[in-house]
């Protein structure tokens, strides 16, 4: 038996994020976190009225998502999706979108809903804390990866959107992220990344570049409408901080082919308007006016002494799914939280970047962080969650 959030948090943590997604929907504008959370530095603020959602899966874009929150990365059961279209395969795609096929996209509606996470007990930390640093307006990207490939070239053979630290690639190190810039506020020098989405009916501007065209991931790539990057507490206890330089993953980029099953799959898909419902291993086909939202829930029971470890992950692990404690011998820290949306051309019109022999599916999806927060602005991230305030 899994035990439900109090409805209490669920709605401060969830109804001002999706109604600010909703929002973008309606009036095609990019949303930061800032506009969704209230103000520059997270202070509560107004939250707009969002549009009504409609159940039309035509495309013809009338009403939008309501502010009801679709599933979040809080749903960490793997939800069920059973349903797929039997259309044939995109014939108006000049790129070929290599193995993608109606398989690997479903009707949201059809797929089953999510689990929730643990209750968060009295012992628990239910404050939040955003992190306002963009939406990649600057198109910092490359194909590189730091954490698991460092010193490489093309090392994750597929794009990454960046935001936060200015300087991140293939061979960023703790002293370059330290003398960097920053597109957070506040002093934030973290680099937070994630693989790009592309338009795979168009063609993209790095046909011919590693990363894109010349590793199977075709297309024109999409901004995203809207960048939430979330601190969350820990449902039994209250969290510390977390070190300076630690590197966190969340999700395996390997998880189609190379590594399936995985253990390690994290993706989790969904619309801005049709609650509950989250698919893992198919793209969603979302009702028209809606925007295709990602969540990456980290992991964030840490072991006290490693900001590393050789598989990037044995060093900081996630909470039990039912309690929400973490595993003995380590520490709750902040768990980040990163809520992604995306507006879309209606049908299978979209796909991840992935590495060549991930076949571009939805599973793949993954997260990448590495904390170079001040240590005054860390402080204040766990003051904010252990006190249970939105900051």
């Amino acid at each position: 038996m899994k035990y439900q959030r109090s409805s209490s948090v669920l709605r401060k943590r969830n109804l001002t994020v999706f109604g600010a997604i909703a929002l973008a929907a309606a009036v095609g504008l990019g949303v930061t976190a800032a506009s969704a959370h209230g103000g520059r530095h997270g202070r509560p603020g107004h939250r707009p009225r969002p549009p009504v959602a409609t159940e039309s899966p035509t495309s013809t874009p009338t009403a939008t998502a309501t502010a009801t929150p679709t599933a979040t990365a809080t749903d960490t059961g793997t939800p069920t999706a059973t349903a797929t279209s039997t259309a044939a395969a995109d014939p108006n795609d000049p790129d070929g979108a290599g193995p993608l096929t109606a398989a690997d996209y479903v009707d949201i509606r059809q797929v089953g809903a999510g689990t929730r996470d643990a209750r968060i007990t009295a012992n628990g930390s239910a404050g939040t804390f955003v992190a306002q640093c963009g939406r990649d307006q600057n198109h910092h990207r490359n194909s590189d990866n730091f954490i698991v490939a460092p010193g490489v070239s093309n090392g994750a053979h597929h794009q990454h959107d960046y935001v936060g630290n200015l300087t991140t690639d293939g061979n960023s190190t703790n002293d370059s992220l330290a003398a960097a810039g920053t597109t957070c506020a506040a002093g934030d020098k973290s680099a937070y990344f994630w693989p790009v989405i592309r338009d795979i009916r168009k063609a993209g501007n790095d046909v011919n570049s590693p990363g894109g065209g010349q590793d199977g991931n075709l297309g024109a790539i999409l901004d995203p409408a809207f960048v939430q990057l979330q601190f969350r507490g820990n449902a039994q206890t209250k969290v510390v901080a977390m070190p300076e330089f630690i590197r966190i993953i969340t999700g395996d980029a390997k998880a189609a082919v190379t590594n399936f099953p995985s253990a390690n799959g994290r993706a989790r898909w969904s619309c801005s308007g049709v609650p509950g419902r989250v698919s893992v291993t198919q793209y969603p086909l979302c009702p028209a006016g809606q925007l295709v939202v990602r969540t990456h829930d980290f992991p964030s029971c840490w072991d006290g002494v490693n900001t590393d470890s050789a598989n990037h992950r044995t060093h900081v692990l996630f909470p039990d799914q039912t309690t929400g404690a973490c595993p003995a011998g380590t520490k709750a820290i902040p768990q980040l939280h990163v809520t992604l949306a995306y507006r879309v051309a209606p049908g299978r019109s979209y796909a991840v970047d992935t590495f060549p022999q991930e076949l571009r599916k939805a599973i793949t999806d993954h997260d990448d962080f590495t904390d170079v927060m001040p240590a005054s602005l860390m402080n204040r991230v766990v003051s904010c969650i252990n006190s249970g305030r939105r900051c």
